[in-house]
């Protein structure tokens, strides 16, 4: 981790940086002061990487992480999203890739805040008892607060936004993750599963999120 500290730390990128040595001394760092990006290597002394990102989600801490490994199986980059990374880089890999993911999930954190979309008085999205708020990230179901992780989040409102349309698990992989995810397309029916979980009375007959057999995934947009 010491490599990924001096490289953010020399390119410039207008953030301070801190860095943490072992995965509980990470933990307390998170827990005590607000970030705009995680970086954690899977190999972390103590708690491992995955351990790392799986309680600070359950800690419904939303900043996007990172994770850094020298895994490459598939599962172990599955295992990695699914924790709630919002990004995986395998090592080796190149001082400009590793920037260049980190000025990406800058860049996207800056969409997010500054998008006149989230700003207006349309951020409210409303489905019967289904509440979507797009400027404070906030989900209430019957009035009580639904605590989703980032990319489940971003996948409901994505869709909630458009009503009716299918969505490929390509398309989402594409629009929520990057390219660079191609080919994990089970990754996108475990967030579904998982989202459908905490917002569906019954997942066997979802009334939210319907499943457009041969394509993907729709927001029923007869509610």
């Amino acid at each position: 981790m010491q490599f990924a500290h001096d490289v953010i730390a020399g390119a410039d990128l207008g953030c301070n940086v801190v860095s943490a040595g072992n995965g509980n001394e990470a933990l307390e760092l998170v827990s005590g002061a607000d970030f705009d990006l995680l970086i954690l290597d899977v190999m972390l002394p103590g708690l491992n990487g995955m351990e790392v990102c799986r309680k600070i989600r359950q800690r419904n801490i939303h900043t996007p992480i990172m994770m850094l490994t020298a895994l490459s199986e598939e599962i172990d980059k599955v295992m990695g999203l699914e924790t709630g990374a919002d990004d995986y880089l395998t090592k080796p890999f190149s001082i400009r890739e590793f920037i260049a993911r980190v000025k990406v999930v800058f860049r996207r954190s800056e969409i997010k805040a500054e998008s006149p979309d989230t700003k207006a008085a349309g951020s409210l999205i409303r489905f019967g008892s289904l509440e979507i708020d797009t400027d404070k990230r906030k989900v209430t179901h019957f009035n009580n607060r639904i605590d989703l992780s980032p990319k489940e989040f971003d996948l409901l409102s994505l869709m909630a936004s458009n009503p009716g349309k299918s969505y490929s698990r390509k398309l989402l992989l594409s629009l929520l993750w990057g390219y660079d995810f191609e080919g994990y397309e089970h990754t996108v029916n475990s967030h579904i599963n998982r989202l459908r979980a905490k917002i569906e009375k019954d997942v066997t007959h979802p009334e939210y999120i319907l499943t457009t057999w041969g394509v993907g995934y729709r927001f029923n947009e007869e509610l």
